[in-house]
């Protein structure tokens, strides 16, 4: 098996000059690491992750933190998070922060230490004073993505503005009785991003001179199938049904159209829905919605703590930019409506 030596023999450079160019730390020149990286490849050449951590301090591995992750959104910033650390050579330790206080003092008190982490992602998980202590304790870069965090400089996005922008697309094309199809108590834990999305329509509603009815604002835990039964209840609305429906995310907007046409209902002639997200199956359902990126959101977050952990510029806090898609599932209310 090809050692160290043997590929700085084959490059013709020095065992110092192979060990920066594969390790990526430290000053080499193009050719040096050209030629380095194909004496590697020839000779089939892998570093030894262990023994590079144990001369460095490092361990090239990165924990990321989550409140769940059978959503498409945290799949989506996982995955954009994963593949960008495996380009640039570090390994994933995922954390599932669930509400049982036990679990939760293990990850911060043992597993985060016992692994030996380079540094932290945390995504839309909200911590107490302590959980952060704990974080800022293992004097490791970290970054969020998500909500604000104390001294954690963190990517996150305008959630009010997102729903305020997704009601105005509505409103503009005349719809009055606008519904919403929002997050239930279980969803609403880490930064109230269901809430703040209720308040963002709210917002808009108001703005717009339109009282806010609460008879047409229904929750569910941002799937379509529970999306599609709360639809139905709202569709039903002996109050008067909606004439477009604002869902808190994409596969909850799905849900709503899938229970539409269980109804007999057109979309969007007889009813207009939008959602949130830019989900892979909206162009197929034709949806209109607010596109967020989440994958994007990975890779930022993984650039900003690489950048940190070489140690040339300190991470900053950036909100990321939002933008509406439309499709064909939107449109004017009909004069029957």
């Amino acid at each position: 098996m090809a050692g160290i030596k043997d590929v700085a023999e084959a490059a013709g450079v020095s065992i110092a000059t192979v060990s920066r160019a594969l390790s990526g730390r430290g000053s080499v020149s193009s050719s040096a690491q050209e030629a380095v990286q194909q004496a590697a490849a020839e000779l089939g050449y892998v570093v030894s992750s262990s023994a590079s951590g144990l001369a460095s301090g490092r361990t090239r591995n990165i924990g990321v933190l989550v409140p769940v992750i059978n959503h498409w959104f945290y799949a989506s910033v996982l995955e954009g998070i994963s593949s960008s650390l495996m380009n640039e050579g570090y390994d994933t330790t995922l954390y599932q922060l669930t509400k049982d206080r036990a679990q939760r003092e293990k990850i911060f008190s043992d597993f985060l230490l016992r692994q030996r982490v380079d540094a932290v992602i945390a995504v839309n998980v909200e911590l107490d004073s302590e959980e952060v202590h704990a974080l800022h304790a293992l004097d490791k870069p970290l970054v969020g993505v998500g909500g604000p965090l104390p001294g954690v400089p963190t990517l996150h996005v305008d959630d009010e503005g997102i729903s305020s922008l997704a009601t105005e697309h509505l409103l503009s094309l005349g719809h009055e009785r606008i519904g919403f199809i929002g997050g239930n108590e279980e969803t609403d834990v880490d930064f109230r991003v269901p809430s703040h999305r209720l308040t963002g329509y709210e917002r808009a509603l108001t703005e717009a001179g339109i009282a806010v009815d609460d008879s047409l604002c229904v929750g569910a835990d941002f799937t379509m199938p529970q999306a599609y039964q709360v639809a139905k209840q709202l569709l039903g609305n002996p109050k008067g049904r909606p004439t477009a429906v604002l869902a808190a995310s994409d596969e909850m907007a799905i849900g709503a159209i899938l229970a539409a046409r269980d109804l007999g209902m057109q979309v969007p002639q007889e009813l207009s829905v939008i959602g949130v997200d830019n989900h892979d199956l909206s162009e197929m359902f034709g949806l209109t919605t607010i596109e967020q990126r989440p994958h994007e959101q990975g890779n930022l977050a993984v650039a900003m703590l690489l950048r940190a952990i070489r140690g040339q510029e300190p991470a900053a806090a950036n909100e990321l930019e939002h933008k509406l898609v439309v499709r064909s599932s939107t449109t004017r209310p009909s004069s029957s409506s």
